[in-house]
Order: structure tokens, then C-alpha cells, then sequence
């Protein structure tokens, strides 16, 4: 009788641990990469929402667009929100990476900034132009030069254009790549510079106000959600995208950047 009853705690005990030990898993906050600025401002708010579906997020920032993509596959973030399509599927590409997009988030549309002159068409000869070193905003902020008039590129070069692609440059600009992070700074020195939208807005530039040119809203770079391939389908991702793609996500983005970065879903 009492081996029979010690046979039957053991059973217990082992059945509670197959049962409480995902449960105690679930307690454990999902990691989620950000950059500084508006990403990490955004999912805040997105903190908020998911508490209230039984999901915790601990926010990681960061001040790169590298790193956060390292961090995914080294295992060190669950998911991260920070980069738009052509970025991903650029990093996928060169470094092998097995990540998928599971929501779009928000667009910030492009703009260039000059402490030299108030219209592109005013560059002088030979400015010199800062851009993102980055294949894909590089050629994103080309394209806006294209579209300006100030430019001509390969028809073939598409959205991963580069400064080898142009082959018509009339006042002979001379483009300066830098990390996108030290695009603000770099204005004292460059005649003008493309910055993207979360950099100008932590640099406490407006570009509603202080853009010379702006990318139109309509455009291929809306930002995304990316997570492992293997995780794509873990309930904790589809509460992450509904609370990421809320009606109280959206009203957040509309009151506080006021048009400098819009809801992309």
C-alpha cells in the first residue's frame, strides 16, 4: 500500500511538471528589437495593449540597423521592428539569414535636410550628398533624386540602385555614404543629406517643417514585424501583430507624429 501510494506521488508530481512547465515559460517576456526613436515610442504603446492579451514584451533598443538582425539569429530577440521589406529581404540575401515578416507596422517616408539651402533645385555644382550606406536606402533616396529631376539612373538598377548607377548627374553631385545614424550630424558638413525619418525625428528635426524633399507616402518601404521561420506560427506572434496593428496602436501613431510617420496597415 505505501509503495502503491509513493508510486502514485511520483506519477502526480511528474504530470504537474508536464503541464506547469509551458505555462512558467509563458511568464517569460518576448524580446523585441527596436531602434531608437519612434519604433521604440510606438511599442511602448504596444506593451501596453499586448499586457492586456496575456502578452509581456521587453523592449531591446538599439542604434543600428545591423544589429538587431544579429541579435534575431543569434537567439538573443524573439522578433524585432525596425526595418522595411527591401532591407529584409537585402540582409536575408547576404547573410543567410531564415526570417519571415509577420505584420507591417508604420512608413516613414524619406526626407533630405540642407542647413545650406531651402529648395534641392538650389544645390550648388559638386555638392556634396550624404546618403545611407546601406543598399537599400541608398537606392531608395536615389530614386527621390531621380523623381526630383536632379538625377538619372539605370533603368535596370531598380529599388538597390547605387551612386554607380547614375548616369545622369548634371550639377555633378558628389554623394558622401555614411551609417544612416550619423546622417544628422553629418549636416554641418554635406550641403544636404537624406535622413530617415526615426534619426531626423531623435535629432529633433521636424519633416513636416524642416525637409527640403520629402518621399512620397506611396512607396515600397513600408517597415515590418520579422521573426525567426521557426516561430512564425507560436501564438505569441499573432498576439504581437493584433496588438501591434490595433486601433489603439493607430490613434497613437496619428496623435503623436502627426503625419511624419504613418500606419502601414
Amino acid at each position: 500500500m505505501i509503495k502503491r501510494q509513493l508510486l502514485q506521488s511520483t506519477l502526480a508530481l511528474a504530470l504537474a511538471a508536464t503541464f506547469t512547465t509551458p505555462l512558467l515559460a509563458q511568464d517569460k517576456p518576448i524580446k523585441i528589437g527596436v531602434t531608437a526613436g519612434p519604433h521604440a515610442q510606438i511599442f511602448e504603446q504596444v506593451k501596453k495593449i499586448a499586457e492586456k492579451d496575456g502578452l509581456k514584451i521587453q523592449i531591446v533598443e538599439f542604434s543600428d540597423y545591423v544589429q538587431p538582425n544579429a541579435a534575431l539569429a543569434a537567439g538573443d530577440l524573439d522578433a524585432n521592428s525596425y526595418q522595411h521589406k527591401p532591407y529584409l529581404d537585402n540582409q536575408i540575401k547576404d547573410r543567410g539569414y531564415k526570417f519571415v515578416s509577420v505584420g507591417y507596422t508604420v512608413n516613414f517616408p524619406i526626407g533630405i535636410y540642407s542647413k545650406k539651402v531651402k529648395h534641392l533645385k538650389d544645390l550648388p555644382e559638386g555638392a556634396k550628398f550624404g546618403i545611407p550606406n546601406d543598399p537599400t536606402n541608398g537606392g531608395r533616396v536615389l530614386l527621390v533624386l531621380q523623381d526630383q529631376g536632379l538625377i538619372k539612373l539605370k533603368p535596370e538598377a531598380g529599388l538597390k540602385a547605387t551612386p554607380l548607377d547614375v548616369i545622369s548627374n548634371p550639377k555633378k553631385i558628389r554623394f558622401v555614404e555614411l551609417d544612416a545614424a550619423q546622417l544628422p550630424r553629418s549636416l554641418d558638413d554635406l550641403d544636404a543629406s537624406a535622413i530617415n525619418t526615426n534619426y531626423a525625428l531623435s535629432a529633433g528635426l521636424t519633416p513636416a517643417k524642416d525637409a527640403i524633399a520629402q518621399e512620397s507616402a506611396k512607396s515600397p518601404y513600408v517597415n515590418l514585424i520579422a521573426v525567426r521561420e521557426a516561430d512564425k506560427d507560436k501564438p505569441w506572434v499573432a498576439k504581437l501583430v493584433k496588438a501591434y496593428q490595433s486601433a489603439e496602436t493607430k490613434q497613437f501613431i496619428q496623435t503623436e507624429f502627426k503625419g511624419a510617420v504613418l500606419a502601414g496597415f
